[in-house]
């Protein structure tokens, strides 16, 4: 059994069955550590079946090859949404069966983790003996809590404390709802511990027992035991599971070292002190046409180093004004464009993608500012917004947020926020289709370009596209 990673459900003090499950193991030919905590919705029909399909599917889906590891948590996400509501179907009662959860994918080697979340199962960093939580209960109750308007004991006692909004089962199309799942990316560093457990644990364990419990120096099996028992020590009214992920790798410590230059210092002094006397050659004397032949080269070489020496100071001078000239002809052919921080890092992100980019507002917590038209060059795209990400025009830019030249076969749009454009898209390509997009203050939304024949007679009608104003507005708050 690994000592790096432990997990461990009960059933608790009320419940009759247990509809919680858990996975911790290494998938991938052991590349990484897979870890979640997952609820079968309390109080529906199936809640255990809806956790079993979830783990199983999510296990099978990360068993097999593959590298981009947010698209693939998503993808697994997916899949198991489906198998979930095909079993809705096939069984009656089952017909409101679901589940929540929460899912980290670890990469040891660099010392790093991704995370997917869904529901009210939570995820939490431990580091320097600080207890962070990572994760936002998608309840109201838990948005009254993140924001601060409740407290922590008055969310744990609150009635509707259990009242979830999002869950696999919910609903059969999760992928036109762009920011249903939570997902994020953060460095693991040595002396990280991550602690994914159900609301049966953090509904009866404040954060403060919580941390006294991880903070010890007890094996991670002995820790998940005791999280347990807390839990039911409160009453036990729920299932409860703990999952535990630690980074075991020895800290680092910097040693100091003596500097180079003392060292270099002590050489030269012993080679000083252990070089022998050298015997001074005896003087010789130097005839009088010698001395005068010796003058003569000299002066001669010193008039060759001065011609040298003028033809270098030409040479420099003509090249500064050749310079000079090219940098005057650059600042009229093409004055200087300087990109902001977060349009330096979407053209990253563009650039090294593959058919699908996801933007989290995580990483984009800021609008993205555009100063220069961004060029969608790829043949297939998929742009997927997870969360708010807003295109947000810089004062002095007048052209387009995004410009699709025509030839691109598919360019998918899902869940952008562009803000202040004369025009927001300019397309030539009729394989652009949005989903979910708000434009706020553009004056026009979308532009499409199209090439008529020269010289021709041209027949037939022009399609014009109309958007209802508050479609957008609603699929942006899904």
């Amino acid at each position: 059994m690994a000592e790096n990673f432990f997990g461990l459900t009960d059933t608790g003090m009320v419940r009759g069955n247990n509809e919680d499950t858990f996975i911790a193991q290494t998938v991938m030919n052991g590349k990484y550590i897979l870890a979640s905590a997952i609820d079968g919705v309390g109080g529906y029909s199936g809640g255990e079946v809806a956790a079993a399909l979830a783990r199983d599917n999510i296990i099978e889906y990360f068993n097999k090859s593959g590298n981009d590891i947010i698209p693939m948590m998503d993808e697994s996400l997916l899949i198991a949404n489906e198998k979930i509501h095909v079993g809705r179907t096939e069984v009656k009662e089952h017909d409101s069966m679901a589940c929540v959860l929460t899912l980290a994918v670890i990469d040891m080697e660099s010392n790093e983790f991704y995370y997917i979340h869904v529901g009210d199962t939570r995820l939490y960093l431990l580091r320097d003996g600080s207890l962070i939580k990572l994760t936002k209960d998608q309840s109201f109750v838990g948005f009254l809590e993140d924001s601060g308007r409740l407290s922590e004991e008055a969310a744990m006692n609150h009635p509707k404390r259990n009242e979830i909004n999002k869950a696999l089962g919910f609903s059969r199309e999760l992928e036109k709802k762009g920011d249903y799942f939570e997902t994020g990316q953060s460095p693991f560093l040595p002396g990280d511990m991550l602690l994914l457990c159900s609301d049966g644990l953090t509904d009866m364990v404040n954060k403060q027992d919580i941390t006294d419990i991880l903070t010890s120096s007890n094996s991670l099996e002995e820790m998940s035991r005791q999280l347990i028992a807390a839990a039911n020590a409160k009453g036990g009214k729920d299932n409860i599971t703990a999952v535990l992920v630690k980074n075991d790798k020895p800290l680092q410590k910097l040693h100091a070292t003596k500097p180079l230059a003392n060292e270099k210092k002590k050489v030269l002094k012993s080679e000083e002190i252990q070089r022998p006397e050298i015997e001074p050659e005896p003087a010789v004397s130097i005839s009088e046409p010698i001395r005068r032949k010796k003058s003569l080269a000299m002066t001669i070489l010193s008039i060759l180093c001065t011609l040298l020496l003028l033809s270098s100071i030409y040479l420099l001078w003509e090249l500064g004004k050749r310079k000079d000239k090219l940098v005057e002809q650059e600042k009229v052919i093409a004055p200087d464009s300087v990109k902001t921080e977060s349009e330096q890092n979407f053209f990253r992100a563009l650039s090294t993608s593959g058919d699908t980019l996801i933007l989290n507002d995580s990483v984009y917590a800021n609008p993205i500012i555009v100063t220069d038209t961004i060029r969608i060059e790829k043949d297939t795209l998929y742009i997927l917004a997870r969360g708010k990400i807003v295109f947000k025009r810089d004062s002095s830019y007048k052209g387009p947020a995004l410009l699709i030249p025509a030839g691109n076969k598919s360019i998918i749009l899902s869940g952008l926020i562009f803000d202040g454009f004369d025009v927001a898209i300019e397309s030539r390509s009729k394989g652009v289709r949005l989903e979910g997009v708000q434009f706020l203050n553009c004056l026009v939304p979308i532009k499409y370009l199209f090439r008529a024949t020269s010289d021709n007679y041209v027949n037939g009608s022009l399609i014009e596209l109309f958007l209802k104003p508050d479609s957008l507005a609603n699929q942006s708050k899904n």
